[in-house]
């Protein structure tokens, strides 16, 4: 039997660690990339370069593949629509992919569902938000893009109707739709990740703690540091249940507020995720190798953890070029660090990579990786 070829498009440093997890699996990867230096681009053999919005360029590359996957959810989803009406396996298939492309989508259909989310509405003008604010309690309230927003992009935190004006005017000029959701007071950001097989297989991967930092996501904690046993039930129950509501198929990251009763939905994305890069070197099976095998409806890998403690910082750039300079003082001075680079030029506050460290101290753990993080950006210089 011949291993299959998967159509990837997106060219990013999800495909880029994708390709890292075909290796082994004897899978090809032919990628759609927008650019030929790409960070995926820069080490695959099968690269199109084209625009994931044309319809002939992505069945161009669908071309003798088992299956069609993403390292992004922006592929229109009318053309995903016609690529599986002419017999192209799509997954995560798009009456699933809407809900990680369209945040109105996704509330109303989860809502409906009876899944726990936050308090919400369409916001049409300065009067629909005003009315919303005062029924979910009063300002602030959160404003997002219902489409097209990431890494905090899309997302204003508004004190008032005045401070909310601009927000609602630049949308309307730019056509764009709009909601509104409560400031959810949390105790902080949890994640489940998880893969879902066309089978009907799904592995679970242990909830972790997430920290943001200006929206951007900088600190995983696997597992979530003292999160009590039917707390994480419970979360990995509502992340079941989107799985399952939307007919998830690969691998579903399902963002959470931990609040004093409870889990509340934040966002979802339908592929890996930055809240499961730790399982790369921290879990028996990665994510990227797991998203692989669903969506080629192979028998899913173990998600348990290698070491009771991971703790994987995000490397944002900054004012130092020379990273591989700053990567050897990195591995020096800590053989047991894994380093993962996505060969992206330098810009400041853009992932250049991350860091992961294993063991048993969590205190411990997020010193070296903060140090190590903090070390490859510039931030420190000892």
């Amino acid at each position: 039997m011949t291993f299959p070829a998967v159509a990837l498009i997106g060219g990013g440093q999800l495909a880029r660690m994708l390709q890292q997890a075909a290796i082994p699996l004897g899978v090809r990867l032919q990628l759609l990339a927008d650019r030929d230096d790409d960070s995926a681009a820069q080490v695959m053999r099968d690269v199109q370069v084209g625009d994931y919005r044309d319809l002939d360029t992505l069945r161009a590359v669908a071309d003798g593949c088992a299956v069609m996957t993403f390292d992004h959810e922006h592929v229109p989803a009318e053309h995903l629509r016609a690529l599986a009406d002419s017999g192209v396996a799509v997954r995560p298939g798009p009456d699933a992919l809407v809900h990680a492309q369209d945040k109105l989508a996704m509330r109303s259909r989860l809502t409906a569902a009876g899944i726990p989310c936050p308090r919400w509405r369409r916001i049409d003008d300065a009067a629909s938000l005003a009315g919303f604010a005062a029924e979910a309690g009063g300002w602030p309230v959160v404003l997002k893009t219902a489409r097209g927003g990431y890494d905090g992009k899309g997302v204003w935190l508004v004190e008032s109707a005045a401070e909310a004006e601009p927000v609602l005017a630049g949308a309307a000029a730019r056509g764009l739709e709009l909601l509104a959701e409560e400031r959810v007071d949390f105790a902080r950001e949890l994640a489940v990740v998880l893969a879902r097989s066309p089978y009907g297989q799904v592995a679970v991967y242990p909830v972790v703690e997430t920290v943001q930092t200006g929206g951007i996501c900088r600190e995983v904690l696997a597992p979530a540091p003292g999160l009590r046993a039917g707390r994480a039930v419970a979360a990995v129950q509502v992340a079941m249940a989107v799985a399952g509501e939307l007919d998830c198929t690969g691998v579903l990251a399902v963002e959470m507020f931990e609040t004093a009763d409870g889990v509340l939905v934040n966002e979802l994305a339908m592929r890996p995720h930055n809240s499961g890069h730790w399982t790369i070197d921290g879990a028996v099976t990665s994510q990227f190798e797991q998203h692989l095998r669903a969506v080629l409806d192979l028998p899913l890998g173990s998600p348990r953890a290698r070491a009771p403690a991971a703790v994987m910082v995000n490397v944002l750039g900054g004012a130092e070029t020379d990273v591989y300079r700053r990567y050897l003082h990195c591995m020096a001075g800590d053989p047991e660090l894994k380093i993962h680079l996505y060969g992206k030029e330098v810009r400041p506050g853009r992932k250049i990579g991350h860091v992961t460290v294993m063991g048993n101290d969590y205190a411990r753990l997020r010193v070296r990786a903060w140090h190590a993080a903090d070390y490859l950006s510039g931030a420190i210089d000892g």
